[in-house]
């Protein structure tokens, strides 16, 4: 019995290896798709934010403490509106401590134009009085326009499209307090790659993605495309024309698909089923009778899943998908189904 279990066993053994012999003699079991005709782009991809195409940012010119603020965001101002006013206590006190001094200076002038009409005193001595109220009045002219400066006034007219800082805040020079602008129209400003930004023109369509309109549907036109590059980040700044029905708000960011070439009725293979290496033309593995026929191939478009095939496959072709790096010319295979 127990030599009956070692046959029996060893039969198991070259049952498995005969049937693992003629599995590998038929080859794996693998996915293929076939060559269809479509529409494809190219496209140069962009991140940008919105932004009005008319606005400007408002900022103090000095630090001091906010005195008075308006509650104007959302609302429509005209160019000089005061928006918000800095403490200008100590100009305001060195300014009529000066006006005093010129009030004293110019009757000094006149006293010494009295005394010199009746001969006390020499022109030498009026001409000093005189030069000390030019003086005076010039200082006068430096502090009244410097008082200006504690004022925040719209640049434009247009709509305060955002406010920020409040009654008893400091802010610093660099602080953006008042944004000013027309809320219409809008645009894009895309950063694009150096390498990407020679396919840029205007008038290309823009296929825009924000994630608060899962929906899709966005779209802008190329505007135009700053003339210098920022070395440092290496980028371009392209402007994208947003159409006046567009949902997008201002300070949104969004990605943006520039459409710099389309062909529509072309042969295309998914990227998966070409084989690509520097150097060697791209390749890919037509399935006939249970085995790969490599076939070297002409592309051109690229877009983001499919490829368009110039040369080198028919419609219809079975394609093996996704290639795998042991595929090789004559190899057996087996279609899954």
């Amino acid at each position: 019995m127990k030599g009956f279990g070692r046959w029996l066993a060893l039969a198991a053994v070259l049952f498995s290896g005969v049937a693992g012999y003629f599995m590998f003699l038929r080859g794996p079991v693998i996915p293929v798709t076939k060559l269809t005709r479509g529409d494809v782009a190219e496209v140069v991809y962009a991140t940008g934010t919105i932004e009005p195409v008319t606005w400007s940012k408002v900022l103090p010119l000095l630090r001091a403490r906010i005195v008075d603020h308006c509650t104007c965001e959302g609302k429509v101002v005209r160019k000089g509106d005061i928006l918000a006013k800095l403490d200008d206590t100590a100009a305001q006190a060195e300014l009529r401590q000066i006006s005093a001094k010129r009030d004293f200076a110019q009757s000094e002038v006149n006293r010494t134009a009295d005394l010199i009409s009746r001969g006390a005193t020499t022109r030498l001595t009026l001409e000093r009085a005189e030069n000390e109220l030019r003086q005076l009045d010039s200082q006068i002219a430096a502090l009244t326009a410097r008082l200006t400066d504690y004022l925040l006034v719209a640049p434009k007219d247009g709509t305060v499209l955002r406010a920020d800082g409040q009654v008893g805040d400091i802010p610093v020079t660099t602080d953006v307090l008042f944004w000013v602008g027309q809320p219409k129209p809008l645009q894009v400003v895309a950063d694009v790659n150096e390498e990407d930004i020679a396919k840029v023109v205007q008038g290309q369509v823009a296929l825009l993605r924000n994630d608060g309109f899962p929906q899709g549907g966005l779209s802008a036109a190329v505007a135009t495309v700053t003339p210098k590059g920022d070395p440092t980040t290496k980028t371009f700044r392209a402007y994208l024309a947003l159409p006046d029905s567009t949902p997008l708000r201002i300070g949104m960011s969004v990605e943006a698909n520039i459409v710099v070439r389309e062909k529509k009725g072309v042969l295309l293979a998914p990227a998966e089923a070409l084989r690509t290496a520097v150097g060697k033309p791209t390749v890919a593995f037509v399935v006939e009778k249970d085995k790969l026929r490599m076939v070297s191939v002409t592309t051109g478009i690229k877009g983001s899943r499919l490829v368009e095939i110039i040369s080198g496959l028919e419609e219809g072709a079975e394609l093996a998908a996704p290639v795998k790096p042991d595929f090789t010319d004559g190899m057996a295979v087996r279609i899954a189904r």
